[in-house]
């Protein structure tokens, strides 16, 4: 991968933060198709739309209501598999893999990511939303005080704890995990998908579109079932939320997801 440009940017403070303020920030640079972009956020919203070319670009605002917004780094770090930019405090050592844990964080940083098409996209944050509509790439989001709503022609995963999520896949081509704890599950797979589902939910029913076997004593708390034949394993777990499993609607590319109570 060309990194000559990436390394023109991390060594330039105002093509990274932007001329106007410290807390604006602003990356852009070519992926290909095959790698990988990755956001990891701490507080704050991630928002991901399909990009119009080659290039991955990446803005962030930084807001903070108790602290100088300027003591949380924006930094980006390129690997042989692709570009990861992170919200990072300097008391933690500055390092992206790192971020996760950084340490009284209360500055807010709201991230919008254009993602070219073919490029792998993985969404990270603690308190946010991850919000990842009409992509052509697989997509993956995390978060722990959040909802999740993708949409994308590629695979799909995702994770919360405290939130619903909403998601429509366009294949599913490897083992592929939707879970929460407290919200419900909305999923949408092509018609024509392969795959071992596993749906399992504690408090809250269970609907499918397509059809599954019931196990245990709670028949709409836990369905098993093959798709189309059978395929990778699609785990889809709640504990306080309804599961609903839908076919998507023929549609050219993607499909934007409805919303769960639709």
């Amino acid at each position: 991968m060309d990194f000559s440009f990436l390394r023109v940017l991390l060594i330039t403070p105002v093509a990274l933060f932007g001329a106007a303020t410290p807390d604006a920030f602003h990356w852009t640079g070519k992926i290909p198709a095959g790698q990988l972009i990755e956001i990891r956020g701490i507080n704050g919203n991630i928002h991901a739309q399909p990009a119009s070319g080659e290039s991955a670009d990446v803005t962030a605002k930084k807001t903070s209501d108790a602290r100088d917004p300027a003591d949380l780094q924006l930094k980006v770090m390129e690997h042989d598999g692709g570009v990861i930019i992170c919200a990072v405090s300097p008391s933690s050592g500055g390092d992206c893999m790192d971020s996760a844990t950084t340490p009284n964080v209360k500055t807010t940083v709201d991230f919008t990511v254009s993602v070219p098409a073919g490029v792998r996209f993985v969404a990270r944050t603690v308190n946010g939303t991850v919000e990842a509509k009409s992509l052509k790439s697989d997509t993956e989001a995390h978060t722990v005080n959040g909802n999740l709503v993708l949409s994308t022609s590629g695979t799909a995963q995702g994770e919360t704890v405290n939130g619903s999520i909403t998601a429509s896949v366009g294949s599913i081509k490897s083992p592929a995990k939707f879970s929460t704890v407290n919200g419900g599950i909305t999923l949408e797979v092509p018609p024509c998908a392969s795959a071992l589902v596993h749906a399992k939910t504690t408090n809250g029913p269970i609907r499918s579109d397509f059809r599954l076997s019931v196990r245990g004593t709670s028949p709409t708390k836990h369905m098993d079932g093959a798709i189309g034949g059978g395929g990778p394993e699609l785990r889809i777990a709640t504990v306080n939320g309804s599961i609903r499993l839908r076919r998507t609607r023929q549609t050219s590319g993607y499909h934007n997801p409805r919303r769960p109570d639709a």
